[in-house]
């Protein structure tokens, strides 16, 4: 697979998600690597650490960037972030799987577009 400076970041905030789901370590490491899996990625490593009292970060390092959730259960928040490069794999895909699994009340994504010496920022 040839890569190019053309890339998609998504970042999205998710509120009103359930406690248990983002102060589990196990279940999100599992569904951060599905969801890259889902979204035609190359899973290079999953690493994940679980922060005492509450909350937990995932990185997933793709072969075309990343994925990473960094967690606040007490507030029932996850910020979600997404980067691929090139065309093929697109990391909505992967966020999108996220929302499913996670299912927050309210969502709020950008869209960045990279690498192409302009700055193009959309909703969703």
């Amino acid at each position: 697979m040839q890569y190019d400076t053309f890339g998609r970041h998504i970042i999205a905030d998710a509120w009103g998600i359930d406690f248990n789901k983002i102060n589990d370590l196990e279940f999100l490491k599992f569904h951060m690597k599905e969801a890259a899996n889902v979204s035609g990625a190359t899973v290079l490593s999953v690493e994940g650490q679980a922060f005492s009292p509450v909350g937990a970060t995932v990185m997933v390092v793709l072969s075309e960037s990343h994925l990473s959730i960094h967690t606040y259960p007490e507030r029932g928040f996850a910020a979600i972030d997404g980067y691929t490069c090139g065309n093929q794999i697109d990391p909505k895909v992967a966020i999108n799987y996220l929302v499913k699994i996670l299912q927050p009340k309210n969502v709020y994504m950008k869209k960045i577009v990279r690498g192409t010496g302009e700055l193009i920022i959309s909703s969703g």
